[in-house]
């Protein structure tokens, strides 16, 4: 969470955070004990967690990679950036294009530290971490506008981030002031997780309970519903291991525990 002015609260090492929990599931260092054990309990009830980190991290690559390189973007906003691991955002897209911006937007303190230690921009192009409320669009598009031409096309890059938004016409009235603020030309990556199963459910129950931002679960159909007044770009809005593959020994692509698209607005 943020303070009224969008500086990050104090770090709070004894509440587990939706980041730090993601960042063990990746098979990362950046937690606490109360986050490993949050990721462990979940894990027990659903096992393929891992996987389903792994595989969104791959679709995030994915879609920057197209946006950046068929789709000619060049500025970035990263709203729920997490800790920082392989293939960020913007190493990604300045693979491609050295001149991409990048901003990156969270609300927790301690991917505030390692933000500004390790998203280092490349000489041609620059890269801005910002903390701020997804609640707040407005507070957002301000800070991002300081480092994006807001008049060029941008790519928002909305990853397992909606679900913490309860109420689902609020997440969509999110999604739409975003992108209303962005010009013709500009992009949707978006990705969230279902319940095809109901193992996901049950898990996602008792992560709700250990005092981290709750994880609110959609179907499909919801995930699609973001995506409303978009040009979707093919395959659409698919389980994710399914939009445009480009390895085969990644986890299996039959796994619909996420779905995710990209849309372009016209």
């Amino acid at each position: 969470m943020t303070t009224e002015h969008g500086t990050p609260l104090p770090l709070d090492s004894s509440t587990p955070h939706s980041a730090r929990v993601w960042n063990a599931w990746l098979g990362g260092k950046d937690h606490y004990p109360v986050d490993r054990e949050t990721a462990d309990r979940f894990a027990e009830i659903f096992p393929a967690i891992g996987d389903l980190a792994r595989t969104s991290r791959y679709f995030l690559a994915r879609t920057v990679r197209y946006l950046a390189a068929e789709a000619g973007v060049r500025q970035f906003l990263d709203i729920g950036t997490g800790l920082p691991t392989a293939d960020n955002t913007h190493e990604v897209a300045q693979r491609v294009a050295p001149d991409a911006r990048v901003v990156y937007v969270d609300n927790d303190p301690l991917v505030l530290a390692h933000a500004r230690a390790l998203l280092t921009s490349t000489p041609e192009g620059r890269t801005h971490y910002i903390s701020a409320d997804l609640h707040r669009p407005e507070v957002i598009l301000r800070q991002a506008a300081e480092t994006l031409d807001l008049g060029r096309p941008v790519a928002l890059t909305i990853m397992q981030t909606l679900g913490h938004v309860a109420d689902y016409e609020e997440a969509r009235a999110i999604v739409r002031h975003l992108l209303s603020a962005l010009p013709s030309g500009s992009y949707l990556a978006l990705n969230d997780s279902v319940d095809p199963h109901g193992e996901t459910a049950e898990a996602t129950r008792l992560y709700n309970e250990s005092g981290s931002a709750p994880y609110h679960l959609r179907p499909p159909g919801q995930i699609a519903g973001f995506f409303d007044g978009l040009e979707l770009v093919e395959p659409g809005v698919v389980p994710l291991a399914q939009w445009r593959p480009e390895i085969l020994d990644g986890p299996d692509p039959t796994n619909a525990a996420a779905y995710g698209g990209v849309g372009r607005k016209p």
